[in-house]
């Protein structure tokens, strides 16, 4: 069951807490991941409850926005769960969750990590926002509040990065998509989010053709 009452409350927290979040980790990011994992969970073994809340906490405190502070989120999370009277394992594993599913916690050495078949859908979910129409366009919102240029020639993507030089990276908008956004269709692990990655892929493929078209002045 999705537990609709709890459900309803962290929606409520989520709102409040993200009120004026920059536009691509606000609530609406929030809202895409969560329909996105209650999707990708229809095909998966999954406890339902604890899918549902970790795709609604997950960003309560982007540590982008927290100066790279990771532990702020978690921390965040779990003082709110013990407020819904989850049982301890339950809070635990979307503690986790949230602990494991950014991306840049895939870089550089490899580390024992959580990876639960919940961590899985909820990932995916998260993921899927990043790529298509709706990743682009959260991209350069980002990369313009940060300040970062929309693409430069003479500043080549870093596809060695660590997490370290992932999270102090400044580069272009467009470096970002060799970076990060044209790695995740790879990186899937559930059939739907495998399917619905694939064509959220190839649009940003045809997006990059037609921004250097447009760059180059051809046509």
């Amino acid at each position: 069951m999705t537990d609709p009452q709890r459900v309803e409350k962290t929606i409520a927290y989520v709102k409040k807490q993200l009120k004026g979040a920059e536009g691509g980790h606000d609530w609406f990011h929030i809202q895409r991941v969560f329909r996105n994992t209650l999707l990708i969970a229809k095909d998966e073994k999954v406890n339902l409850r604890i899918v549902s809340l970790a795709a609604l906490l997950h960003d309560i405190a982007d540590s982008k926005f927290h100066d790279g502070n990771e532990k702020i989120g978690p921390k965040k999370a779990n003082k709110f769960l013990k407020k819904l009277k989850l049982s301890r394992e339950e809070r635990k594993e979307i503690v986790r969750i949230i602990r494991h599913i950014s991306f840049k916690n895939s870089l550089g050495k490899k580390k024992k990590s959580c990876n639960s078949k919940e961590l899985q859908v909820v990932r995916d979910a998260d993921r899927l926002d990043a790529i298509g129409a709706i990743g682009i366009a959260r991209a350069f919102n980002y990369g313009g509040h940060a300040g970062r240029t929309l693409y430069d020639p003479e500043i080549a993507p870093n596809l060695k990065m660590n997490k370290a030089a992932y999270k102090a990276s400044k580069g272009p908008t467009i470096n970002h998509f060799y970076e990060k956004l044209l790695l995740l269709r790879d990186r899937m692990h559930t059939a739907t989010g495998k399917r619905l990655a694939e064509e959220r892929h190839q649009f940003m493929l045809q997006y990059l053709e037609q921004f250097y078209k447009e760059w180059n002045g051809a046509g």
